[in-house]
């Protein structure tokens, strides 16, 4: 019997995939729906500057814009990071810059944020509490980290084959979260994905956890 090896989801496949990406009006609801719980959670401002990790083309990004500072776009995917700098060339945005960045293997920023959004890209990331530490690093006291993923699920949502997390308990997130040094990790449902399968049709809640920097 012959062992099949997990498939990787790599910069390569979100390449190939980014020009169609904002033609999905489920990647467009979600990243709409996730800002606007940002925007709830978060007292956003014109002086904040943010960090998009995972950005993908900016859909949870671009709806922020005009309510926060500097937004450094960042992802692993030159395809996706392409789609980002000719939108942001074509709606004339000044405050958005593109660059391809994998926390796990590249140096970190030099500046810091006091926001860091991530959205569908934390099951990506094999070390979570590696990722976590990282996220805590780059933040300024009191900033805020805002991640967006799945809740726990059986596989399916990517196929067992994936190297994918499958989603996250949130008691464990929050438990992984609070261990990085983050102070008041609170969960909400923002959105859920429904996926056709072959016993029928299948939801994928995802939720938005909010977490905070201790400091100022």
């Amino acid at each position: 019997m012959t062992h099949t090896p997990p498939i990787q989801l790599d910069a390569a496949h979100f390449d190939s995939k980014a020009r169609q990406w904002d033609e999905n009006p489920v990647f467009q609801e979600r990243g709409l729906k996730i800002a606007n719980a940002v925007r709830k959670a978060v007292p956003l401002h014109r002086q904040m500057r943010a960090l998009d990790y995972g950005c993908g083309t900016g859909l949870l990004s671009f709806p922020l814009k005009d309510e926060l500072g500097a937004i450094l776009m960042a992802d692993n995917s030159s395809g996706m990071l392409e789609v980002v700098a000719e939108k942001i060339a074509a709606q004339g945005v000044m405050n958005m810059t593109p660059l391809k960045l994998d926390l796990l293997a590249d140096p970190l920023p030099a500046q810091t944020f006091d926001l860091i959004v991530t959205a569908m890209t934390l099951h990506h990331v094999p070390d979570t509490d590696h990722i976590l530490r990282v996220f805590h690093d780059l933040l300024n006291p009191g900033g805020y980290l805002c991640i967006a993923d799945l809740d726990q699920e059986d596989g399916s949502f990517h196929g067992q084959e994936v190297d994918v997390h499958h989603g996250f308990d949130q008691t464990d997130l929050g438990r992984r979260t609070a261990q990085a040094g983050f102070t008041d990790a609170q969960f909400q449902t923002v959105f859920t994905i429904t996926k056709e399968r072959e016993s029928g049709t299948q939801d994928y809640p995802v939720f938005l956890m909010t977490a905070r920097r201790a400091g100022a």
